[in-house]
């Protein structure tokens, strides 16, 4: 054991629980109108609580341990054998005690599920939100992160995937644009003003989510080397770029930069950069967030419009459409002629392109078909996934949780 890479990838796992809580439930908790703001957080807290246990119970081995192509077995539930195991005879878990690996990917799943949240706010039951996360948790996060990480093999081949841009943004974002269209639209969108009611506690949000993410794509690295500085400046560098493009664009289109958009944009960059955190240079860093930037403003707007979905809090416009960008971009500069640390001649780029393309559609789908089959089962089991139409409009924290957000 390296105790520097102990005490790096134990710092990570605090930034990205950083992330969640407090970072992901202001930022979206300022999104969102302010009669749901409790709720909303509430949805992220508890679903990023529950799945730290659940991982515990099951998730870990299933992800982490042998098996087959799409999950692994039960021989590490409840962490079985974990803590008996010297610290160096776990392959995936580098120079690392397994139990440090085990708490960082704990952090990758919590979060994961706590991104979909922003898909479906201000209109679902609780209940519900619980018996969907639970669903797909098991049964498109570990896959997909089995596939991935851990079994590198059959459907993926080789992907890259540095930090989650597949397993994390991708899978999320398609959960969220599913379960909005099946939950349905808020009342009155399209038609009523639906506007953030905190726009500082969102910009505080993001720059949380900005600070924690370098945990996130640096510790990415399991250890105190070259490769988590690289993804350390590279996770500045792309956010930064990312920021400038989104404001920029907004200015040319409407008239005037926002806030609003400079937070976004941050996302946008932190979620491309986040596939290829470590395994490109910095000049493909600062590409790849100017793009995935382009393409997220497009999202929000141009793409969510074609859609017809009330993805509230753009989910998938921002999540989805940046892990894409980022990860198709991430087979591109990842190779030595791009000026990144892989793929030793440009020959190689194609089929490193198609491999990239292959896992980001396998993982499209497979979280398409699971959010929908959870999203039915929570429904029956709840007897709807939607709050009444009073409580709707009451909102969520009176009607759900017996409180307020603010009082007058």
């Amino acid at each position: 054991m390296q105790s520097a890479d102990l005490v790096w990838v134990s710092v990570s796992t605090i930034l990205v629980l950083f992330m969640v809580v407090p970072g992901l439930a202001m930022f979206y908790g300022g999104l969102v109108r302010s009669k749901n703001i409790l709720s909303l957080m509430s949805q992220v807290l508890v679903t990023f609580a529950l799945i730290a246990i659940l991982w515990f119970v099951y998730g870990y081995s299933l992800a982490f341990s042998g098996g087959n192509a799409l999950f692994g077995d039960l021989s590490k539930a409840f962490l079985s054998g974990v803590l008996d195991l010297p610290t160096d005879t776990y392959a995936l878990s580098g120079t690392i005690p397994e139990l440090t690996f085990v708490a960082f990917q704990a952090t990758f799943a919590g979060i994961t599920c706590a991104l979909i949240v922003g898909g479906f706010a201000e209109r679902i039951k609780f209940s519900a939100v619980l018996i969907f996360m639970a669903i797909w948790f098991t049964f498109s996060y570990i896959p997909i992160a089995h596939m991935i990480w851990a079994e590198k093999g059959l459907l993926f081949g080789d992907a890259l995937d540095f930090a989650g841009g597949t397993v994390v943004h991708i899978n999320a974002g398609v959960a969220a644009l599913v379960a909005a269209y099946v939950v349905g639209p808020r009342i009155g969108y399209g038609k009523e003003a639906m506007q953030p009611h905190n726009l500082p506690m969102t910009m505080i949000g993001a720059a949380m989510l900005w600070v924690g993410w370098f945990g996130f794509n640096g510790g990415s690295s399991l250890g105190a080397n070259n490769q988590a500085a690289l993804a350390v400046f590279n996770t500045l560098l792309a956010t930064a770029a990312a920021i400038v493009v989104w404001v920029l664009v907004e200015w040319k289109f409407k008239g005037q930069p926002s806030l609003l958009g400079g937070a976004s944009g941050a996302v946008a960059g932190l979620v491309g950069i986040t596939p290829a955190a470590g395994l490109v240079d910095p000049m493909g860093a600062l590409i790849i967030g100017a793009i995935t930037s382009l393409f997220c403003v497009w999202g929000v707007n141009g793409l969510k419009r074609l859609l017809k979905a009330d993805d509230s809090l753009d989910v998938f416009g921002v999540h989805g459409v940046g892990g894409i960008v980022g990860g198709i971009l991430t087979g591109f500069f990842n190779a030595k002629a791009m000026g990144g640390p892989g793929l030793d001649s440009a020959g190689m780029i194609p089929g490193q392109l198609f491999n990239q393309i292959e896992g980001i559609v396998i993982a499209i789908i497979w979280s398409a078909v699971v959010s929908f089959i959870a999203l039915k089962i929570a429904g029956l089991v709840t007897g709807g996934l939607r709050v009444d139409k009073d409580e709707e409009r009451q909102g969520l924290d009176i009607s759900s949780h017996g409180e307020q957000g603010y009082h007058n």
